[in-house]
Formats: C-alpha cells, structure tokens, sequence
C-alpha cells in the first residue's frame, strides 16, 4: 500500500520515475526547497538542466546529447553551435574579449529593444492589449535550488580531487614512465606553442571536434585497422623501454 503522503506530492515529484526514492515525511522530495515550496521548486529551471538521478553525478549535458551534437544528428541544431562558436573563437582571434564581450551584449540589446519598440508601436496602432512580448520570459522561475548547487559543486570536486591527485603522481614521479610521457608531451608542447598561440588551438579543436568524428563513422572500418597497428607498435616500444629502466617494476593488472 502506498503511503499516505505519496497523495500529497506535486505533479512534478508523482511524475518520476519507479525507481526514485520514496518521499520524505510531510509530502516533500529529499531535494524540495523549503522556502520556495514543491511547486516552485518543480517548475524551477534549474531542474531542466540537470540530466542525472539523485545516485548519479550530476551534469549540465547528457552524453547522448553531446554524442548527438558533434555526429551532426541534427544538422541545424550543430550547425548553429559550431557556427556560433567559430564566430565567436575568430573574433577573439582578431579583437580583444572586452570588445567581443560588449559588440554581443550591444547587439542583443539592439535586438530586444528593437522588438520591444516594435511590438508597442504595432499595440498601439491596434489597439490591443497584449502586454509584454516577453512576458512569458520574464515570468519564466531560473532560481537555482541549493540542491542543485551543491550537486554541481560535488560534481566538481570529484573532477578536481581526480586532477591534484594525477599532478601529485606526475610531479613527484610514482611512476617514472608516465613522468617522462608527460616531460616529452610538454617539451612538444613548447614547440606547438612556438607556432600556434591558444585561440588557434581552440579554434583548430573545433574544426577536428566537429569533423573527426563523422569522418571516423563514416570509415571507421580502416581507421581502427591502422590505429590497431600503431598501438600496438606503441605498446612494444614502451614495453622495451621498461625493460632497461632499472628500479621500475611493470604494472600489473588489477
């Protein structure tokens, strides 16, 4: 038998899945805000940007969605993004982010008012009483619930803790391998740095991001045929440079 607050709860906590936790006493979600009350908090916008369950880290995107976007699923959808972000990576590339910042903020501005101005001289003309044209934006509740935070700040420390603890290992040389792997990377990397400054590397990351992976779909046949055999032929070098490094013994599978 359910119990009994399962009649009290709110269209948005009865509608989740069977496999959610039962509700906490007096009606409320374990992530319900007190002060803003379940109906509130329910058609909260933050809520729509968060695509895990309460055992799952917490993230702003899906992997499906971010599959979906660089596999050019729909096509205006990423089209729109990578034309988006390219213009924006190309205007830094040539003016500074102050100016990038402020051309976008005006040119937003230039839209909104312009359509305001618009829809209150057509208002006035016809006599109607339509109201605000972004009435339906303005009314829309973006408060971030403190559940929420705290789940994107949890979200975060694992990355980061992940990240000192990697540092740790590499800086301090727990493995000498993996130590020279990142000393010749950077020594590369000096190289690189030599030709391409960082807005051209990200904008060179783009193009490969959104063009690689349809590539790779399209003849991924031959290309894990030669990826094969340049690992391979990767993982014999590095075994053979184990071998003569004194006092390093070979990982083993755990």
């Amino acid at each position: 038998m359910a119990e009994p607050s399962a009649a009290t709860q709110s269209p948005s906590v009865s509608s989740s899945s069977s496999g959610a936790e039962p509700s906490a006493p007096g009606g409320g979600s374990p992530g319900a805000c007190p002060a803003l009350g379940a109906k509130s908090c329910g058609s909260s916008c933050a809520d729509s940007f968060v695509s895990s369950s309460s055992s799952q880290p917490v993230s702003l995107f899906s992997t499906s969605q971010v599959h979906d976007l660089i596999f050019w699923r729909d096509v205006k959808k990423t089209g729109f993004v990578f034309g988006t972000t390219l213009i924006m990576l190309l205007s830094l590339a040539a003016f500074s982010v102050i100016s990038v910042v402020s051309y976008l903020i005006l040119a937003l501005l230039s839209v909104t008012i312009s359509f305001r101005v618009y829809k209150s001289v057509i208002q006035a003309v016809q006599k109607s009483e339509e109201g605000h044209p972004f009435k339906a934006y303005l009314d829309v509740d973006i408060t971030l619930s403190s559940e929420a935070f705290h789940n994107y700040v949890n979200a975060a420390m694992v990355h980061i803790n992940r990240a000192l603890k990697l540092i740790i290992r590499l800086f301090l040389v727990e493995d000498l391998v993996d130590s020279l792997k990142l000393a010749v990377f950077m020594w590369l990397m000096t190289y690189v740095g030599a030709v391409f400054n960082g807005i051209t590397l990200l904008i060179l990351a783009e193009l490969l991001i959104f063009s690689v992976p349809i590539v790779y779909e399209k003849y991924k046949t031959q290309i894990d045929h030669y990826v094969g055999i340049a690992r391979d032929q990767t993982k014999s070098i590095v075994e053979k440079i184990q071998a003569k490094l004194p006092g390093i013994a070979k990982k083993k599978a755990e």
